[in-house]
């Protein structure tokens, strides 16, 4: 818990959606923040004879929820939005991958900024970026994502990717673009080392994640599983995204994509997964089995027609389900809050029909589901004593929200609601739907300039 001696922020008046194991609400409530932890959360007024109050707001007409923790996410694809719109998911990759070949540490840098902003202003408090394209001589992308996300001010976990599986062997990418098993294995050993903390409020974790089961090789997958187990860290990876993956796994493997995984290791409570799109009953027994998480990514999954993934039935098992963006050239609006919508009406469209979600479990996927996901449940995803204080204020007494009774219905089914203030770690970092941290034309500019860089290198090459 927190130092008697913290500086408290109180925050009173609002509707609350504690998201904690009960689900539980208030009408009219307060929270209080003492240093970076949430010290008391409950009905009505805050107690009286708090110390060292540096603050107090009146949220009146807000719901106060825990900020939003997004579980998948390419940054780098930032300045390749708007290509290839009408393609399933390996048309899209053979058209992007030889532009994505040819980022550099500047590249990703503003790509990360603006990936970090965009979601950040619409209640992210925590974000994780799966980066697995490494071109020869491209610089520090690591450290450069690393960096964009503690000056935008966010929680973060960088899943360290890679790719051995280049044009040469069947795979996608370019030969260039690539690492080999040992050069991958090493660098991501490092980037744990240098970056990763383990702590309780820790702000920047590492995990290992090779890409895909198309883009590594069956090494490279047993042996990340090893050396994130002898390192401490999770598992992360694509899987079961489209029904030409399942092809490829059976063809190469002579299995599909979940025994692929578990005869590599791959499954496990320390592992999570992106897409999941494709899952027969037993897949999902063996995940809910191994409580291995999933990254639901239901924008991007209808952008590059992959399907609609199984939640209400992984939920119903046992499975750890998170929200994810996905790399904004599959969801070019790279904003977490709106997959709270969609991933209720998506799910709506499949075999469970009105049954599938609802506002409340939306809400769940998209703050506690991730920090499930990302391991961190014991630390971020619901409003509660001691948990690090990541709140974010939504306003709901506006035009868009006013005449809906339920403030979490108004968030969930509404228009995309406005933020009024985001607490990541205790510290402040959006007011009024506006980054405190950053310059968001600044970022802006050097996203544009830094796109259409890489557009005149691409089209060069």
């Amino acid at each position: 818990m927190a130092p008697s001696a913290a500086q408290r922020t109180v925050i009173e008046n609002c509707a609350i959606a504690t998201v904690d194991a009960g689900d539980t609400e208030y009408a009219s409530g307060h929270l209080v923040l003492a240093g970076n932890r949430i010290e008391s959360v409950g009905a009505g007024k805050a107690p009286e004879g708090l110390e060292n109050v540096v603050r107090r707001i009146d949220a009146g007409g807000h719901l106060a929820t825990p900020g939003l923790v997004n579980t998948h996410h390419h940054f780098y694809q930032w300045i390749t939005r708007g290509l290839a719109t009408d393609h399933n998911l390996f048309d899209w990759l053979v058209a992007l991958y030889p532009t994505w070949a040819r980022i550099d540490e500047q590249m990703t840098y503003a790509a990360a900024q603006g990936s970090l902003a965009m979601m950040a202003r619409g209640g992210v408090t925590t974000a994780m970026d799966h980066h697995y394209v490494f071109p020869h001589g491209s610089g520090d992308l690591s450290g450069s994502i690393i960096r964009a996300a503690a000056e935008t001010g966010v929680r973060f976990t960088l899943a360290r990717g890679s790719m051995d599986r280049s044009e040469k062997d069947g795979g996608l990418p370019p030969d260039f673009a690539v690492e080999t098993l040992d050069g991958a294995l090493a660098a991501t050993e490092e980037t744990v080392h240098q970056h990763h903390d383990a702590s309780f409020d820790a702000m920047t974790q590492v995990a290992v994640a090779p890409c895909s089961p198309f883009s590594v090789s069956t090494e490279l997958m047993r042996q990340g599983a090893e050396l994130a187990r002898r390192l401490g860290v999770r598992l992360h990876t694509h899987g079961s995204e489209t029904v030409e993956e399942e092809k490829f796994c059976h063809e190469l493997f002579g299995m599909g994509p979940t025994d692929y995984f578990e005869s590599t290791g791959w499954l496990g409570e320390d592992v999570w997964m992106a897409h999941c799109v494709h899952m027969t009953d037993s897949d999902i027994a063996a995940f809910a089995r191994t409580k291995t998480g999933v990254a639901h990514c239901p924008s991007s999954n209808a952008r590059l027609a992959a399907g609609i993934a199984r939640v209400p039935d992984m939920l119903a098992a046992g499975v750890p389900v998170g929200l994810g963006v996905d790399g904004t050239a599959s969801n070019e609006s790279g904003e977490l809050h709106t997959e709270l919508r969609n991933a209720l009406l998506i799910n709506r469209l499949g075999a469970h029909r009105e049954a599938a979600l609802n506002a409340r479990q939306a809400l769940r996927l998209g703050t506690y589901g991730g920090a499930q996901v990302l391991g961190r449940a014991g630390q971020i995803g619901s409003l509660e004593p001691g948990k690090l204080a990541d709140v974010v204020l939504w306003r709901m007494d506006t035009l868009a929200h006013a005449s809906i009774a339920d403030p979490v219905t108004a968030l969930v089914l509404g228009a995309a609601a406005p933020v009024t203030a985001s607490f990541v770690n205790g510290r402040q970092i959006v007011e009024n739907g506006r980054l405190l941290t950053v310059d968001e034309e600044a970022v802006a500019a050097a996203t544009r300039a830094e796109a259409q860089r890489l557009a005149r290198i691409a089209a060069q090459a």
